[in-house]
């Protein structure tokens, strides 16, 4: 078995989560998930707050500002990308605040490429993926941002183990060509994916020894593909996962990469019962034919996307279902 980077009935958080708190949300996230706590991103925030504005505010001399129609490259920073900035500067200071001696696993999100490529704009406002100088030096940005942002979370918390996960869910409508244009008539061109594996790579190792992790929660999960970039753990909800997804989910269970299941509702709901949550975890297990003890240790429990538009009692009632699942799983697996 691959050495994963967390203990066996492990749970934890997609990434982003309700309310615009973040010292209320991350003391949440260390006392509901203390085995693999994240950094939450609160997109309730406003803009630069968000997936996407988030990350834009790491890249290296490629400023953005926002438009009515989302997001676009800049001559120069402006108020937008230092408000980007200054949200993440913000959690930082927090991190290391609250979290002051943690020496366990932590897990940090950015966008990934593909999916910042199919939603910032070129200045003229076609999106930057219609153009593939504009995806190199957008990647390459993008890498050295990473790098920096893993250097400083790092730094502030020197005994951590870091995991870093690239979030991509607009890869799969990238690589079937499923983009649309500027007008919104048309669709852009799709990606081969020799050069989106390419790309994505760029960005995993530029994350040096933190434990790459890539998160896809549309359907049509790129699997082989995200092996191929370097994923050691692959992230993507539970519902969106077909039987005709079967091979390529034991194929990446047999080469050793971990899972990261979101299996527990991420929108405020009556949770189900404990044993109906960890089911179709079972249930997928079961059909793949792998051992339930390699359950334990190999995937990880997490809340499937859009945790964000919960309320903050929804959210912390989500995580601790989680970590109970997780727990039930390794349990009876001994």
């Amino acid at each position: 078995m691959t050495d994963f980077p967390w203990g066996a009935g492990t749970a934890t958080g997609a990434g982003s989560y309700p309310g615009t708190d973040p010292a209320e949300a991350l003391r949440t996230v260390l006392g509901e998930l203390p085995e693999l706590p994240h950094l939450p991103e609160l997109p309730a925030r406003g803009p630069g707050a968000d997936m996407t504005g988030r990350t834009a505010g790491l890249l290296v001399e490629l400023p953005v500002h926002l438009e009515p129609s989302g997001w676009r490259f800049s001559d120069r920073p402006g108020r937008d990308t230092r408000r980007s900035l200054d949200h993440l500067a913000r959690d930082l200071d927090l991190l290391e605040e609250l979290a002051h001696g943690h020496d366990g696993r932590f897990k940090i999100q950015v966008c990934g490429p593909w999916t910042l490529a199919s939603t910032i704009e070129l200045r003229h406002g076609d999106r930057a993926l219609k153009d593939p100088g504009a995806v190199r030096d957008l990647t390459a940005s993008l890498a050295e941002g990473v790098s920096r942002h893993v250097a400083d979370v790092r730094r502030r918390l020197p005994d951590a183990r870091i995991v870093l996960q690239i979030d991509e869910p607009g890869l799969p409508a990238v690589l079937a060509g499923r983009v649309p244009t500027a007008s919104g008539f048309s669709r852009l061109a799709p990606v081969e994916a020799p050069l989106a594996e390419h790309g994505l790579r760029q960005v995993v190792e530029a994350a040096g020894d933190a434990y790459p992790v890539v998160h896809c929660c549309a359907a049509r999960v790129p699997y082989g593909l995200l092996r191929g970039a370097g994923a050691k753990a692959i992230s993507f909800d539970l519902g969106t996962v077909p039987r005709r997804d079967d091979d390529a989910v034991g194929e990446t269970i047999d080469a050793g990469i971990g899972l990261l299941i979101g299996a527990v509702p991420a929108t405020d709901a009556t949770l189900p019962s404990l044993e109906a949550t960890a089911a179709p975890v079972r249930e997928l297990w079961r059909r793949l034919g792998f051992p339930p003890a390699r359950l334990a240790e190999q995937a990880v429990i997490t809340p499937a996307c859009g945790l964000a538009g919960a309320s903050p009692r929804y959210a912390r009632a989500a995580m601790k279902r989680c970590r109970d699942t997780a727990r039930m799983l390794y349990e009876a697996a001994e």
